[in-house]
């Protein structure tokens, strides 16, 4: 297995949003599905991840409640918000719009 790479800067965001965007997880969930979406190219850690969950919840893309994992344990499950969809589109948009130029730049002769 190769090393994860790195995340981009604003990468992170477009990945939970379009993990919640498949259902409502907790965030060891978000965490796995992101690194089931990227085919084990991103892995994300808590050190990274929670801190954007909270920051995603703060801006009003994401609501959250507590309840069980599967594990029968106390956790505080995501799902996307309307506004977060919204936002999932925006930004889906601009990284479409990115992957396009970089694109271009790579294939410059």
């Amino acid at each position: 297995m190769t090393s994860p790479t790195n995340l981009l800067q604003g990468t992170l965001d477009l990945l939970i949003l379009k993990s919640l965007a498949l259902g409502e997880l907790h965030g060891l969930g978000v965490s796995r599905r992101v690194e089931q979406l990227t085919r084990g190219t991103f892995e994300v850690g808590p050190g990274s991840l929670f801190p954007a969950l909270h920051r995603l919840e703060g801006s009003g893309w994401l609501t959250s409640r507590w309840g069980v994992s599967e594990n029968n344990r106390k956790a505080k499950f995501y799902r996307l918000s309307a506004a977060g969809r919204r936002q999932l589109d925006v930004e889906t948009g601009q990284w479409k719009r990115i992957a396009v130029a970089i694109s271009y730049a790579l294939e410059a002769t």
